[in-house]
């Protein structure tokens, strides 16, 4: 087995282009041994959890990919288990693309970004609409107490696999609330009138 996020991503075609562009032999070690990064630890944990967004992937019925921006406070998106996480789905521009793409391909791949300490967090898993109607319980855990935002259902997404990836070119950037804690200061809310 090996690596599990290497097991998904080095089809024979990747590995076709590792071996001509040299990088091949470096990749090699993961196709061996127990499977890893097939089960989300502390640090995932916790970087999930103070993230305010995250990317997601999803691909159509018609072969096209998807991205799309998905956001809400930090920690919306909440580990629900070493193989789980998942999230409310607020209301947004209401053109359903990832919910009607992974109503009919339940494979998507996430992108969790922390600019300001260049850090970044590839995720394959398969997803799935939860009604939190029918779920008090789910509900509990994944509706942002206090936060104003309707909630038109829940996504869970059982985690195949992951990967910390290389901060080599991410260009830091910082929100308010980090400049503002950096320099002690309380800056105005975006929400504020």
């Amino acid at each position: 087995m090996g690596h599990r996020f290497a097991d998904i991503a080095f089809t024979q075609a990747v590995k076709t282009v590792q071996q001509a562009m040299g990088s091949r032999g470096a990749y090699a070690r993961r196709d061996a041994g127990p499977s890893t990064n097939d089960r989300l630890g502390a640090e995932e944990g916790a970087f999930i959890a103070a993230r305010d967004g995250f990317y997601i992937a999803s691909v159509s019925e018609t072969g096209w990919p998807y991205v799309q921006f998905r956001g809400g406070p930090p920690g919306f998106l909440r580990v629900l288990g070493e193989t789980e996480i998942g999230f409310a789905d607020f209301r947004g521009n209401r053109q359903y693309v990832t919910a009607g793409n992974v109503s009919v391909n339940d494979r998507v791949s996430l992108f969790l970004m922390d600019y300001a300490h260049r850090r970044r967090l590839k995720i394959f898993g398969r997803i799935r609409e939860a009604r939190l109607d029918d779920d008090p319980a789910l509900r509990a855990r994944l509706v942002v107490p206090g936060y104003r935002a309707v909630v038109e259902r829940a996504f869970l997404i059982r985690v195949e696999a992951f990967d910390w990836n290389c901060p080599q070119h991410i260009t830091p950037r910082f929100t308010a609330e980090e400049i503002a804690e950096a320099f002690g200061e309380r800056l105005p809310s975006a929400d504020a009138s």
